[in-house]
């Protein structure tokens, strides 16, 4: 799964809006609608404020596979 994949589900999956989880992590409908369409890539302030709000890692996040030990 792509992270602006990730991003539409966690979104859904909690039931909110592009512009309602904008507001909530102090972005902008249009900036964040970027990230989902994959226009643009989130600075590390805005990944932080996402995995804060879904409480999960940054790694969850973006998708990132731990490779196994």
């Amino acid at each position: 799964m792509t992270f602006p994949e990730h991003l539409l589900l966690l979104r859904r999956s909690h039931g909110l809006k592009q512009m309602e989880l904008a507001k909530k992590i102090g972005l902008s409908w249009k900036g964040y609608q970027n990230y989902e369409l994959g226009l643009r890539e989130p600075k590390l302030s805005t990944l932080i404020a996402l995995a804060d709000f879904y409480g999960i890692t940054i790694d969850d996040l973006v998708c990132h596979d731990h490779p196994n030990e």
